[in-house]
């Protein structure tokens, strides 16, 4: 008998329903919250210089809420304000550091698909950051889940290897990193880099910010295993839940726009009918 799999979409304001989750439950947090003075007609936008004391209260009841071994994917990025990058992720990152959270790595996604355009002092942007958060340096990770086949270099950079490739070649710069190219005989995978090269298209064209369902699946598969619980304290149309119910996660998503609750709850019935005709899990919804 397949596991059930619960899929909570709540509505209401993050600040005041995630206080109302018990602590140490959740296995990962995975959200692209507001950024500063964007997304102005959905939530009222939220200044450059007041975003990081926004969002403090926030993340403050996200590190209650998440498990000693569970991990926080934050995705955001800096705005242009009066010519020049604005401060508050750098800031909002040193913040955090002081509330507890460590600062344990930081991922790029390479939109591979941003639009083209002219500015007169820039180039168009077409990246933006992931950064994790811990609790505590020992948390789960599961890389094999996201290994990536080793490419056509190992046919031939693997024929013929040097004396030095046998053995670890310690860097010539002093830097402590090494390599020994011969550990990668006869595999066919490699682990990934920390530069997520994604498209940006999602088929959803009714929410104003919306990342495609790869990015949070491969931080799923990262950082969970079925039947862990995944949180996105700003839903929106419920990509995260949609992906984590495909992948046998439980999960709660929270969204203070009743028409992005209805359309998460719409979009994850369709997705219900799919899985059910698939055998695989069942889907159940909070009312």
């Amino acid at each position: 008998m397949k596991p059930e799999v619960i899929s909570n979409p709540i509505l209401g304001d993050c600040r005041k329903v995630l206080k109302t989750l018990e602590a140490d439950s959740v296995d990962l947090i995975v959200t692209s919250p507001p950024y500063a003075d964007r997304r102005q007609h959905t939530y009222g936008g939220v200044s450059p210089d007041e975003y990081v004391e926004w969002f403090l209260p926030i993340s403050k009841e996200l590190l209650r809420v998440l498990k000693p071994t569970g991990t926080f994917i934050l995705n955001i990025k800096e705005r242009v304000a009066e010519g020049e990058r604005h401060t508050y992720v750098i800031e909002l990152i040193l913040e955090l550091r002081k509330q507890g959270w460590l600062w344990t790595e930081e991922f790029i996604w390479h939109k591979k698909n941003s639009y083209p355009g002219k500015w007169p002092n820039r180039f168009r942007d077409s990246w933006e950051r992931l950064l994790q958060f811990n609790k505590q340096r020992q948390f789960n990770m599961y890389q094999e889940e996201v290994m990536v086949p080793m490419g056509d270099w190992a046919e031939s950079r693997l024929r013929n290897l040097s004396k030095t490739d046998q053995v670890r070649d310690e860097s010539k710069a002093g830097s402590g990193f090494g390599k020994k190219v011969a550990n990668w005989i006869g595999r066919d995978k490699v682990y990934p880099t920390n530069v997520l090269h994604m498209a940006t298209e999602t088929g959803n064209k009714n929410h104003s910010a919306v990342f495609p369902e790869a990015l949070p699946e491969w931080f799923i598969k990262l950082f969970t295993k079925p039947g862990d619980m995944v949180l996105d304290p700003f839903m929106g149309s419920g990509t995260t839940l949609r992906v984590a119910s495909r992948l046998g996660r439980n999960s709660i998503g929270i969204d203070i726009k009743q028409e992005y609750l209805e359309l998460t709850q719409e979009r994850l019935g369709l997705q219900l009918q799919l899985l059910e005709e698939n055998g695989k899990y069942e889907t159940t919804q909070s009312e």
